[in-house]
Order: structure tokens, then C-alpha cells, then sequence
């Protein structure tokens, strides 16, 4: 069962746990080289952050890519004010999932609410974001039903708009529920490391 499958392959990575600012932070490294980086609230175990980094061809860290959590600003003096400007009025995408469904918000979409349409494309196994106005069209993959072999179900999908913000959620599967469930009993086994002791232990 591919929910097993992944299941599995994050209990066989190579793990390393810290606690700091209130937030769990967990490393994997997995077999082939790619890494994976979470952050957890401390008290509630929901997921906070989730990044991805693989090596390139000739073996050099790439850049961690993000799936959950903020988007990384850019580096200080690296824009100018007039751009700095211009990129705040562009709306901003970002993924910040509940215990019980994934969920995304698109800032700086000032349309009213019955402009926006939301909805599963089976085929590309995406969901699609376009506005009647023709001012936003975006696409995105949900990376964890893709790892799961889940299909996607038009039904567990729902939007809200408010504040110039759309807020799309997709109820979370039971196979994934239970699958996560499993992985934080999995995560209370890795020995975890306070930031007052310096680097993280490995498992």
C-alpha cells in the first residue's frame, strides 16, 4: 500500500530531532541524498514548516525549497525600495495546513468573493485557482496525496475569501490522519537535542 510505503521510508531516514523556540525540528535524511527539514509546535504537534533540498549533478546542495510554511524573503539589499514596493501588492502564496486539512492562503487578492473558482483537475492531479475577471490563474500539486498514491476528491475541497485573503482547504484523507498519527509516535522515538546543547543527535 503506497501510504505504507512512505510511512516506511520516513521511519527508515536517518533522523535528528531539536527543540527550539518552542518548535520540534526534525531532519531526515533519506538514502538517495535528499533531505527533508520540519518544524513542529512543540505543545500541539502541528506542522509548522516542511522544506526539501536535493544535491545537483555534480553533488552540490541545491536551495531548500519550501512546501509548508512562509515563504523565504529575500535577502536583505537585494531588492530595491520601488521593487520592494511592487512586490507587496502581488499576491503572496503560501501553505499553512490545520491538524485536520491541508490548507493554502493567497494574500493580496482584493476581488470580490464570487469572482474566484476552486477546483480539482483529475488529470494533472491539481487543484486550479482562476478568477471570472481573468486576474488570477494559478495551479498546485498536493505533494502529500501524490507521495501517498491518494486520489484527489473535488468534495474535500473548500474556499473562503476574506481581508483581500482566499483560504482553500482540502479535508486531509483518513489514510493520511492515521498515517501522521503514526509518524509523530515514530518521532517521539528519535533522541532529541535541547539548543542549549549545541547540534542535534542522530538517532
Amino acid at each position: 500500500m503506497a501510504v505504507t510505503g512512505w510511512l516506511e521510508s520516513l521511519r527508515a531516514a536517518e533522523k535528528t530531532a531539536l527543540l527550539q523556540d518552542g518548535r520540534r525540528k526534525v531532519h531526515y535524511l533519506f538514502p538517495d541524498g535528499k533531505e527533508m527539514a520540519e518544524e513542529y509546535d512543540e505543545k500541539t504537534s502541528e506542522l509548522l514548516v516542511r522544506k526539501w533540498r536535493v544535491k545537483s549533478a555534480l553533488g552540490a546542495l541545491g536551495q531548500w525549497q519550501i512546501e509548508v510554511g512562509e515563504p523565504a524573503l529575500p535577502a536583505a539589499g537585494s531588492l530595491g525600495p520601488e521593487l520592494i514596493t511592487e512586490s507587496n501588492s502581488n499576491p503572496i502564496f503560501m501553505r499553512k495546513d490545520t491538524k485536520m486539512s491541508f490548507q493554502w492562503r493567497i494574500r493580496n487578492l482584493p476581488y470580490p468573493k464570487d469572482v474566484y473558482s476552486v477546483c480539482v483537475d483529475q488529470k494533472e492531479r491539481c487543484v486550479v485557482v482562476r478568477t471570472t475577471n481573468k486576474k488570477y490563474y494559478k495551479k498546485f500539486a498536493i505533494p502529500d496525496l501524490d507521495r501517498y498514491q491518494l486520489p484527489l476528491d473535488d468534495s474535500s475541497l473548500s474556499s473562503a475569501h476574506a481581508n483581500c485573503t482566499l483560504v482553500i482547504s482540502y479535508q486531509k484523507p483518513k489514510e493520511v490522519l492515521v498515517a501522521e498519527s503514526e509518524l509523530q509516535k515514530e518521532l517521539k522515538k528519535v533522541k532529541t537535542a535541547h539548543s542549549s546543547d549545541g547540534d542535534c543527535k542522530t538517532q
